[in-house]
């Protein structure tokens, strides 16, 4: 089974102390995936370790320099001995992250973030790594909003690559009938538990009939339903 290796790169690496817990600290304490975390700021020179610097053309903020990236980028990869890496450089104006896309990330041998920050990282890191063999490179976007840097969008791919990962889940059959994993254009049924009555409120009679057919019917129907209203409720 290939052992999934992930690299983040950020100025911030404490955000990352989170990936000790949960399923994803202990796929990493079961050797099932190995991540490291690099401060972009030990590859940058200079007393005050900057790595940003006004933009060309002018306009507002800074944008991250290359030489530090590129210097951090070429350090990961040597480290790592693999037929394909990932580039995944997180930014606003990307592709669109979705289930499918961590279907296939789940598939990666290796993968690297490039958390940018303040006006993103010059483009010259995505037009070079793109031309090197063996690097397939991704931008990626978690959504249609801002946040002031990369790193709580990696932790989102990260969580939603790793848990897919054979071993990850206590239960495989948990991936099978969730959002997103049943249909690529369908989100899930509603779900239920003891006790049967909450508040005044009853689990649906059908749930404790013990008619399996039947029940699968009316998930079916729930789901369904459920993304009629979100497709209006967004406009889709």
């Amino acid at each position: 089974m290939n052992k999934l290796r992930c690299d983040a790169i950020s100025i911030f690496p404490e955000y990352f102390a989170p990936l000790q817990l949960s399923l994803i600290g202990k796929a990493i304490e079961n050797g099932l995936v190995d991540i490291k975390v690099h401060d972009l700021r030990d590859q940058a020179t200079g007393v005050h370790k900057s790595v940003d610097d006004t933009p060309y053309g002018g306009g507002a903020g800074m944008v991250m320099s290359p030489e530090p990236w590129g210097s951090a980028i070429d350090q990961v990869l040597g480290e790592v001995d693999s037929p394909t890496h990932d580039l995944i450089i997180l930014t606003p104006a990307g592709e669109k992250f979705s289930q499918k896309i961590a279907e296939e990330l789940s598939q990666s041998h290796h993968m690297i973030f490039a958390c940018g920050r303040y006006e993103g990282i010059d483009q010259r890191i995505t037009d070079y790594y793109r031309l090197i063999p063996g690097v397939r490179v991704r931008e990626l976007s978690i959504g249609d909003y801002v946040l002031n840097g990369g790193e709580v969008a990696t932790l989102t791919i990260l969580e939603a690559v790793i848990r897919l990962i054979p071993g990850v889940l206590g239960n495989p059959d948990s991936l099978v009938e969730e959002s997103h994993s049943m249909d690529e254009d369908i989100v899930e049924y509603p779900n239920y538990t003891k006790p049967a009555n909450w508040r005044g409120l009853e689990v649906p009679e059908v749930l404790l009939s013990g008619n399996h057919a039947l029940i699968k019917r009316w998930r079916l129907e729930q789901a369904q339903e459920r993304t009629r209203i979100l497709g209006e409720r967004t406009g889709e």
